[in-house]
């Protein structure tokens, strides 16, 4: 007597993308909490994970993680604009100071 191979539980479709929500979802909460520069790089993963999702590229299970990702990238995005600001007048003015005493 043999036994019956077992059963596969039906697949579900597959998507011809491999999701990034992971990778906008880590680079965001990089952005937001120590480094600004990641900031950006998560907002457009992120983006670019929720509209292949509309476009039925990507799994949507992973909506919201990609959404996430894309909220920290503006946050983050958005911490990161003045402080860049704030350094270039300081370095504009050290080098203005600097050409003044000399």
């Amino acid at each position: 007597m043999t036994t019956p191979p077992p059963v596969s539980p039906p697949s579900a479709p597959g998507y011809p993308e491999a999701s990034q929500a992971t990778a906008a979802l880590v680079l965001g909460i990089l952005g937001f909490v120590c480094c600004f520069l990641c900031a950006p790089f998560a907002w457009w993963i992120g983006a670019a994970e929720v509209s292949a999702i509309d476009a039925g590229r990507r799994p949507p299970q992973n909506r919201g993680v990609g959404n996430a990702g894309k909220i920290l990238g503006i946050i983050g995005t958005c911490l990161m604009t003045p402080l860049v600001l704030i350094a270039l007048f300081l370095n504009f003015a050290t080098l203005m100071a600097a050409l003044a005493g000399a």
